[in-house]
């Protein structure tokens, strides 16, 4: 539930740099914990691959119209335990995602009893690295019960909390968000707060939270704005992430910010914690994030299928990496 439907503020925004030099921050790697892959494209990620991105985490969010039944749901988390991280994987980038009903769709109460009836089947999948994302849209009464519903369902896997902040009154929101977790007795550490502006950093920051921030066009965060709150607040618990949807919106945002950031001078290191390691950091508290895992050499094989379903269409050749084969 990434996109802002305000066309004002959409027009009035600031747009993301498009004329970085991407090879300023070539041999970095970057890991991306908020960005909707399902509604992007195979080019994107080859696009995405190309700008040493190695690893993403794509949160469950709101698909542009409401879901009408309970089975939509299902198959909608099967497909980001399945099918998208197939579809990763022949990129050579590690998929990741975080399961749960997303505040716009808890408004409708009977569907989301339904969905917190099977979101345990999913939440312990292979994968799986957090509830989210989940917190305020409208910050109705709905909202709230099933958000603290799900941060019990947090409490008792043991697993990281992925919050969405609302686009609208977004301090009375963030602000209400942590109240909640504490009073759930979740921990500060184990909480990632997204869609950060300059109005929620110190805050969050300030009570212990990591402080996730949204580079997406006219909306949300620029990136030049961006490089400003780095160089004001530092890079500790700090990460930066594209959200990319089916909204106008860049996959490739973190390792462009990345470059802006090393352009105006902040540090190697900085820039390593806010684009890469603070992710991993945060969201391996789940248990299920080993860096070896992207890491190391891997070799790309399309034409593997995942249940008999191939990512290439037509007459398009696999790419296939073999090593070097020894006859003895």
């Amino acid at each position: 539930m990434c996109c802002n439907d305000n066309f004002q503020e959409r027009n009035e925004g600031e747009k993301i740099q498009t004329s970085l030099d991407l090879n300023d921050i070539s041999g970095m790697k970057f890991f991306d914990p908020h960005v909707h892959m399902t509604s992007r494209t195979t080019d994107d990620y080859q696009a995405m691959a190309d700008a040493g991105i190695v690893a993403l985490i794509e949160p469950a969010f709101w698909l542009g119209q409401p879901r009408t039944g309970v089975d939509s749901f299902t198959d909608y988390y099967s497909s980001l335990i399945g099918w998208e991280r197939f579809r990763s994987s022949q990129f050579g980038i590690k998929h990741y995602c975080t399961i749960g009903l997303n505040s716009r769709e808890a408004n409708n109460e009977k569907l989301a009893e339904q969905v917190m009836e099977v979101l345990p089947n999913f939440i312990f999948k292979e994968g799986v690295v957090g509830i989210g994302e989940i917190g305020f849209d409208d910050q109705t009464a709905a909202e709230e019960k099933y958000f603290r519903l799900q941060l019990e369902l947090a409490k008792e896997s043991g697993l990281p909390v992925q919050i969405h902040t609302p686009h609208r009154d977004k301090k009375k929101g963030t602000q209400r968000s942590m109240d909640i977790a504490i009073e759930h007795g979740l921990s500060p550490y184990s909480v990632i707060v997204d869609h950060n502006n300059e109005e929620t950093v110190k805050e969050v920051l300030d009570r212990g939270f990591w402080a996730a921030f949204t580079i997406y066009p006219f909306t949300k965060m620029g990136n030049e704005r961006m490089v400003e709150v780095v160089k004001q607040y530092g890079s500790e618990r700090v990460m930066i992430n594209s959200a990319a949807d089916w909204g106008i919106s860049d996959p490739l945002a973190v390792p462009k910010t990345a470059a802006l950031m090393k352009k105006s001078g902040i540090s190697l290191a900085d820039i390593e914690l806010v684009s890469y390691r603070n992710a991993i950091t945060a969201f391996a508290q789940s248990g299920q994030i080993d860096e070896n895992d992207f890491l190391s050499v891997k070799n790309i094989d399309q034409s593997q299928k995942f249940e008999s379903n191939s990512i290439l269409r037509g007459g398009q050749q696999p790419r296939v990496d073999k090593n070097s084969i020894i006859i003895s």
